[in-house]
């Protein structure tokens, strides 16, 4: 995602930022398509995305193997290849509740 991008949905929302983890690998189609999904996204909170290249790290590449991309909201795989933005934004904002209940 560009850090501008990011930064926009950091100043305009409230709330604490829930983290968003890519386990991505370069020249990945679908890697592509869910970072795009992501910058489309309408959310009431803001979210810090983190990507890991599964192929810089062995335990990582073991791990996850061919199948990219992986995203975890709050530290809870919520999807594996393909992303829907519906899917996302519904899921996300469960999930982003749950990581603080306080809320």
């Amino acid at each position: 995602m560009r850090i501008g991008a990011l930064w926009a949905r950091l100043v305009r929302r409230r709330g604490p930022a829930v983290p968003l983890v890519l386990y991505t690998r370069k020249d990945c189609p679908l890697c592509e398509e869910m970072k795009h999904t992501l910058e489309r996204a309408r959310l009431e909170r803001p979210f810090v995305l983190s990507e890991r290249d599964v192929d810089a790290d062995p335990e990582l590449r073991e791990r996850h193997g061919r199948s990219v991309p992986v995203l975890e909201v709050a530290g809870r795989v919520a999807f594996k290849g393909r992303m829907t933005l519906e899917a996302f934004e519904r899921k996300f904002e469960r999930l982003a509740r749950e990581h603080d209940p306080g809320r």
